[in-house]
């Protein structure tokens, strides 16, 4: 059962207390204490288990990887695109089922999106440093970027996924009253409205050296996911949080402007009272957390009381779950240096994804060719959507330079 079905339930047996109370009624306040007891130890497993789920990233809702691509490599099936030394017969049988999955042809190859989709702490690096003359793929240094965050907040990802996706939702529910005998009890339907998820296209051209995909390395095929998935990982989590929604590019929640907005008060703990006061009205489920910029980090860890006793982080958020990351914008006004700050059930986020990337390998472009190496173009196909905008409220923009406590 939902916490927030526990929680109405906790108020109903609390209104049977008080009434109970009023009557003097002691056998009926007894039973309904007694009911409140045992209600308040299924409650707080509840929210147990809402902060346990909090802890865990994403997880994409169409079960096990198929088996037909439990095992794909990467690096074999680039080999095989290039007609080099490969198990033919597995990367075909592997092309033959993303393809009937994907209903199309691949431009060059598919990878199956399953490969990419832990996508915390991705890293990119240079090309010409990865293959020294004694290849040691184990000892492999990226460099620092940033890491994503949807998925690790605990956004819902949709995979394997073919049409449009149509979600419907309820906007408005029957009226209900109190009615005496012998009369009509009020009218008033339900009303719904649908969120729709369409194919939205995002890719980029990366440089390999032969020498690394003939490697037979097994640490040869992460360092390709990591190269291949770097820049595109990177830029469906920044549209997550930070899509403009205009042409090409989908909408993020800043953008939605479905998502309430809470005006940035005179400081930080005073905006993140008046948002989770929001969200309890709208009655979002208790499973809920913040997202800022590690700028917002660094000015909350600096907060002091009038006496200089530091506040800690957890006080400024009211001891609710707060992640920090660079994905985050932090110039939403520039010339205020506005960061942004979102707080809402990050469940109700939705990451569709269009079945699996498409690699499209060339060995003879000019600029690779005379070097030996290839250029391969990986793009995927995405959407985003809120299934309940009410589930999440985004600050006008936070000032990292508000007064200390």
């Amino acid at each position: 059962m939902k916490t927030s079905d526990l929680i109405e339930q906790r108020a109903a047996i609390v209104a049977r207390m008080n009434t109970a109370h009023t009557a003097d009624n002691g056998e009926a306040f007894t039973a309904a204490e007694t009911e409140l007891r045992s209600l308040d130890g299924k409650l707080e497993r509840a929210r147990s288990l809402d902060a346990a789920d909090r802890a865990d990233p994403g997880t994409p809702v169409d079960g096990d990887r198929a088996p037909e691509i439990r095992n794909q490599s990467i690096a074999e099936t680039i080999r095989y695109k290039m007609g080099e030394h490969c198990d033919r017969a597995k990367v075909e049988r592997e092309q033959a089922f993303l393809e009937e999955r994907a209903g199309r042809k691949a431009e060059g190859v598919f990878i199956a999106t399953e490969l990419f989709e832990t996508r915390a702490t991705q890293t990119t690096t240079a090309s010409a440093a990865i293959v020294p003359t004694d290849f040691r793929p184990e000892l492999f240094t990226s460099a620092l970027t940033n890491s994503t965050v949807m998925q690790a907040m605990g956004a819902t990802v949709l995979t394997g996924l073919s049409g449009n996706v149509v979600i419907p939702r309820e906007t408005g529910s029957p009226n209900v009253g109190w009615v005496n005998e012998d009369q009509a009890l009020p009218t008033g339907n339900a009303t719904f409205d649908s969120l729709t998820l369409s194919p939205k296209h995002v890719g980029a051209i990366t440089e390999l050296s032969r020498q690394l995909i003939m490697q037979a390395s097994p640490a040869v095929d992460g360092i390709i996911r990591q190269m291949l998935s770097r820049n595109i990982g990177l830029e469906i989590d920044r549209a997550a949080v930070n899509g403009s929604g205009t042409g090409a590019e989908p909408r993020g929640i800043l953008n939605d402007p479905l998502v309430p907005t809470e005006a940035y008060a005179t400081d930080l703990f005073i905006t993140t009272a008046n948002m989770m006061a929001r969200a309890d009205l709208a009655n979002v489920a208790a499973s809920r957390s913040f997202l800022s910029t590690n700028g917002v980090k660094a000015a909350a860890s600096k907060l002091r009381t009038v006496d200089g006793t530091p506040i800690p982080l957890s006080a400024t958020f009211h001891e609710e779950p707060v992640q920090f990351s660079n994905q985050v914008p932090s110039n939403l006004n520039p010339t205020a240096n506005k960061h942004g700050l979102i707080y809402g059930d990050w469940a109700d986020f939705l990451i569709g994804i269009w079945s699996q990337l498409d690699i499209l390998v060339n060995p003879f472009a000019e600029s690779a060719y005379s070097k030996g190496n290839i250029l391969i173009r990986a793009m995927a196909t995405v959407d985003f959507g809120i299934r309940r905008p009410a589930s999440f409220v985004k600050a006008t923009g936070v000032i990292t330079t508000a007064p200390t406590a």
